[in-house]
């Protein structure tokens, strides 16, 4: 046998060879149950999904108005998951970045207030989140129906070293390093940010709120509020969202004023008069409609750690499409 019919030969061998290969596998594709057919595609697309969602891009919808008009209620975003370092697992081992969350950036991140179900039952929410691109979210509060608040997403207002202080509900900023006291919206300004901060409550509404929060304080204390002070405090139930914080630091001080001897308000009192301050490896998240958000007033800074990623677009409604900024 020469060489050209030794190369036939192995030529005519591995043809057959994969002819017989590729007509097994028909026939086994042939033999396969229909049902399980579809159920290996779901699965297989289902992978996808899990893995997308969770390593680079997981969708979220908005819950609540406190970013409007930033971003409305209902809105579906994208979330870019690998910016800051995506979790391992749903919930687990998050792995680091060298990009950190900085200022004015929008941020989705564990809400602080939540209450676990337990671990399987927290990840199986998230897993069913991230399948249905969050239009099925099986942790519903028990009272209302509403689907419970697992994340949240605000803008970055502060970072590590920075100081807040709110003057009638508008920020001040006292950046890491510094001494002085800088306006929230003229630094905005400076920087070309011209994202809006909301306000629902005008400046002359807030003596009806220190009336309120007075009022609440002869209350506690088992004492009678003057009739002034109670038609000026029924007032606050007309503000459709009244400053809260603001209620309760007049509330603070009045307490302090009527048992001087009683340090508890004096030192509830000095996040109020002293300001927030942004320990190293947090960072200070705020909504931009200021009197509808409950943000890093109320919880305080949140660790770095546990922000999960940063917004990208708006894909649904898509009148709204667009870049988030």
């Amino acid at each position: 046998m020469d060489f050209f019919d030794r190369i036939q030969l192995i030529t005519e061998r591995f043809l057959t060879r994969r002819a017989r290969i590729r007509r097994i596998k028909k026939e086994k594709r042939k033999a396969k149950n229909a049902v399980l057919d579809w159920i290996e595609a779901f699965l297989w697309a289902a992978c996808m999904v899990l893995l997308l969602n969770q390593y680079l891009v997981q969708a979220y919808r908005i819950p609540s108005g406190s970013m409007i008009d930033t971003l409305n209620i209902g809105d579906h975003v994208f979330v870019n998951k690998i910016v800051y370092g995506p979790e391992l697992l749903p919930g687990f081992f998050k792995l680091p970045s060298p990009i950190k969350p900085k200022r004015n950036d929008i941020i989705i991140f564990e809400n602080p207030s939540y209450i676990s179900r337990g671990t399987v039952f927290d990840v199986a929410q998230r897993v069913i989140y991230m399948l249905t691109l969050s239009l099925v979210d099986i942790d519903k509060d028990e009272t209302t129906g509403e689907p419970r608040v697992h994340f949240l997403i605000k803008r970055a207002a502060g970072q590590s070293g920075d100081r807040f202080m709110s003057e009638n509900g508008e920020m001040m900023i006292c950046f890491a390093g510094e001494n002085r006291w800088v306006d929230e919206r003229e630094y905005n300004a400076l920087r070309g940010w011209n994202h809006n901060i909301i306000r629902m409550m005008d400046v002359d509404q807030y003596n009806v709120v220190d009336a309120a929060g007075k009022a609440a304080a002869w209350t506690d204390r088992g004492l009678q509020p003057s009739q002034k002070l109670m038609e000026a405090a029924s007032m606050v139930g007309s503000l459709r969202y009244p400053d809260y914080l603001a209620h309760e630091r007049s509330r603070l001080e009045t307490l302090r004023k009527i048992n001087p001897s009683d340090n508890r308000y004096a030192m509830l009192l000095a996040r109020h008069r002293l300001g927030w301050y942004v320990p190293e490896g947090r960072i200070m998240p705020m909504g931009d409609s200021r009197d509808n958000s409950r943000d890093g007033r109320y919880f305080g800074p949140v660790r770095i750690t546990r922000v999960l990623g940063r917004g990208m677009i708006i894909y649904w409604p898509l009148m709204r499409l667009g870049k988030i900024i």
